[in-house]
């Protein structure tokens, strides 16, 4: 694919260079010092015709009234909609306004108004309906307060080449306390998770949401471009299921059907995300978006809804001594049948959206996807030398963990769909039925750049999937405490030794932007210099083009 289908423009900013990055200007200032929209606006959920506006009021009493507006231009010399809300603190004084008859394929701008004050301005849109030429989407994930600034988000709020944001899940980590991960970073940082306890209640969730708002980064991208988004596990507690989660212990920490419940409702009152359709409950997120003739982009949740409990390693460590021991864990209980990721109701959505896609003719087909998608059995890093026998006690445990993983050729995580291949297969044969092995997988949760080229069972390709790195949670080899020579090495390994993986990095945080066209697409990752500073450059970090051929996609780098 040539580069000579995108501007010298768009070919410069996709390197991500600070200066022209830094070209388009902010649609408003850090809401921070505002005294009662501290919390910055938010538009979201965008379809043809209607969006979700957001902001919160600081209160003053058990009432609030906010006025809203909308224009089509920057001067709100063309307020198109007004109107007025009321919010009290059974919102937590979240305002969500649900915005309709609006114009298809159209830039706005809107404001709030409360107490005689004006919050900063944003710009929003509608999605086109009819023929589109470009579409750049900025892919997010995994934002750690105390593990830094927020600073993808603001490089995302800078970007000309970025229309809609997707925000794949762990928008806020549920830990916190002097043990929890991040608290020694978040000292030196300033930034200490509050409430200063793992969150569990309602008032937990909303305070944790609270504090997330305050980062200028979040305040300036949400407030430049509309966000789409699905959850993963931090928004409720880490690695849950239908019936529990590991990082909820019922005996201290009370209901879990309670938490999750809170962890929700607080979800739905910080977010610009439209309440569920008839017949669904909040508990069911997973949305479609229609861009005009040139894109369909499904959500996916996997976390609440269906999801089988994942498999422990630990509870099979002294159990293995064999390949066949290993052969039978990754096969019989890791492989097991019936053990789902998708609810029913979810597949039927997926399918019948996809399909439509396909006989509407756009040429893709993209995928939010909270957890890696690609297979990734840890290889055989200590015949590659790079990691000693397992058995040394001495080992440190992060260590230990992989090469033990690596001796056995078992999943790199269980939490992933590599701990669900069974429903991995099921996905895959429904997006074959559809018409769609040309899936683009847009994939967060593994604080580590990947790019993945997807394959079922069988060997037959089925598109590729873009991983991002985490907004400020470091990178698993960095973070388990391997030097970076070694790091470097592992992310080489997995690259040089897995079929479906061709290029990794855990070393950066950062975001990935996709742009599409009708007839071309590319791939860009792009790093922060830093995260525990808010003076930062943007990095190209990698390019690829995306090729089309014979009703697949490929990786050409």
């Amino acid at each position: 694919m040539s580069m000579n289908r995108w501007s010298r423009r768009e070919a410069v900013t996709a390197l991500g260079l600070s200066g022209v990055a830094a070209a388009l200007p902010s649609p408003a200032a850090a809401a921070a010092d505002n005294e009662i929209f501290r919390h910055g606006i938010a538009s979201g959920d965008p379809d043809q015709t209607s969006l979700i506006l957001w902001t919160r009021v600081e209160p003053a009493g058990e009432r609030e009234e906010v006025e809203w507006e909308l224009a089509s231009d920057s001067a709100f010399a063309s307020v198109v909609k007004s109107g007025k809300a009321v919010t009290s603190a059974d919102q937590d004084f979240t305002v969500k306004i649900l915005v309709e008859g609006l114009k298809p394929g159209t830039r706005y701008h809107y404001r709030f108004r409360a107490r005689g004050m004006t919050s900063p301005a944003g710009r929003t849109m509608t999605l086109a309906d009819g023929a589109m030429d470009k579409l750049g989407i900025a892919l997010v994930s995994c934002s750690n307060f105390p593990f830094g600034y927020f600073n993808a988000y603001d490089a995302i709020s800078k970007d000309p080449l970025v229309d809609i944001v997707l925000h794949t899940g762990d928008y806020i980590y549920e830990y916190g306390g002097a043990d929890g991960w991040g608290h020694e970073t978040g000292l030196k940082l300033g930034r200490e998770h509050q409430p200063a306890h793992e969150i569990v209640s309602l008032s937990d969730y909303r305070t944790r949401h609270a504090q997330y708002r305050t980062d200028a980064g979040l305040q300036a991208m949400t407030a430049a471009h509309p966000l789409v988004a699905c959850w993963d596990d931090h928004e409720s507690a880490n690695n849950p299921w239908i019936g529990g989660a590991q990082n909820h212990q019922s005996d201290k920490e009370g209901s879990w059907l309670a938490r999750r419940a809170a962890s929700i409702r607080a979800y739905y009152e910080w977010m610009p995300v439209r309440e569920p359709g008839m017949g669904r409950n909040r508990a069911e997120f997973w949305r479609s978006y229609r861009f005009g003739n040139l894109a369909t982009l499904v959500t996916l949740e996997t976390r609440h809804t269906a999801r089988a409990e994942q498999i422990d390693y630990m509870h099979y460590a002294d159990k293995i001594a064999s390949k066949e021991d290993a052969a039978k864990l990754r096969d019989d209980v890791i492989g097991a049948p019936d053990r789902p990721m998708l609810s029913a109701a979810m597949e039927d959505f997926l399918a019948a959206e996809l399909t439509q896609s396909v006989k509407a003719g756009q040429p893709w087909r993209v995928i939010g996807n909270a957890i890696p998608m690609a297979r990734m059995p840890v290889p055989d890093l200590l015949g590659a030398g790079l990691l000693p026998d397992p058995s040394d006690k001495d080992l440190p445990f992060a260590t230990r963990a992989l090469a033990w993983k690596a001796m056995w050729n078992l999943p790199f995580y269980t939490d992933t769909w590599d701990g669900y291949p069974w429903a991995r297969e099921r996905f895959y044969d429904l997006c074959k039925k559809a018409g769609a092995r040309d899936l683009i997988v847009l994939t967060g949760d593994s604080h580590s750049f990947w790019a993945n080229q997807l394959a079922d069972g069988t060997g037959k390709p089925m598109g590729i999937e873009l991983g991002t790195a985490g907004v400020s949670s470091p990178g698993d080899f960095l973070e388990s405490g391997f030097e970076p020579k070694l790091a470097a090495k592992l992310d080489k390994a997995f690259a040089d030794m897995l079929p479906e993986v061709l290029w990794t990095d855990n070393f950066h945080q950062g975001y990935v932007r996709l742009d599409l066209r009708p007839d071309a697409a590319q791939a860009n990752f792009i790093g922060m210099s830093t995260v525990t500073s808010q003076r930062y450059k943007p990095l190209s970090l990698r390019r690829y083009a995306i090729a089309r051929q014979d009703g697949e996609v490929h990786l050409r780098g």
